[in-house]
């Protein structure tokens, strides 16, 4: 597709977000199945359901400016997901604290994008007047923002400390 339009634009980056959740919501399910501390694991999962949930708002974004979401891949997304199978999954740990330090910057990292493609899509969609989507997508992007926060008093709130010792 040729990208002549802020609208051309705004389809392209829903398609790539689209493809970033999708490589997202599996390296994170993966990371919670090796995470140690509980409450890293459940916000983890809870970060699963709210991918997923992002996932299928940009899916129908996507569709309703008739465009197919599923056939673009993101690159930096892949990237990402790279990196945390090396850095967690392929690694050696000798202490679970350390592992979920990991997990942590791992996940945060993904958050980052996350939260970069959500704000972009939806200062577009203001532009464009898509009052509709750019709510959506500002509900996306709070709880992007929300995940992160969460997963940043984790590791303040006891798993840096542990990873220390």
């Amino acid at each position: 597709m040729s990208i002549a339009s802020l609208r051309d634009l705004y389809v392209e980056q829903l398609k790539d977000l689209f493809s970033a959740n999708k490589q997202a919501v599996e390296i994170t399910g993966e990371l919670a199945d090796v995470a140690s501390d509980a409450e890293l694991k459940k916000a983890l999962d809870a970060g699963v359901d709210g991918i997923r949930n992002g996932m299928e708002t940009v899916r129908y974004l996507a569709e309703e400016h008739r465009s197919d979401p599923s056939d673009t891949r993101c690159n930096a997304m892949e990237g990402l997901v790279k990196e945390a199978r090396e850095h967690v999954l392929e690694a050696d740990f000798d202490d679970d604290a350390v592992r979920d330090a990991m997990i942590i910057a791992q996940y945060q990292r993904m958050c980052h994008y996350a939260i970069a493609g959500y704000g972009c899509l939806a200062a577009f969609a203001k532009r464009l007047k898509l009052s509709d989507d750019a709510v959506r997508l500002n509900e996306c992007l709070e709880a992007c923002h929300h995940g992160d926060q969460h997963m940043s008093a984790i590791a303040g709130g006891g798993v840096n400390q542990q990873a220390a010792e």
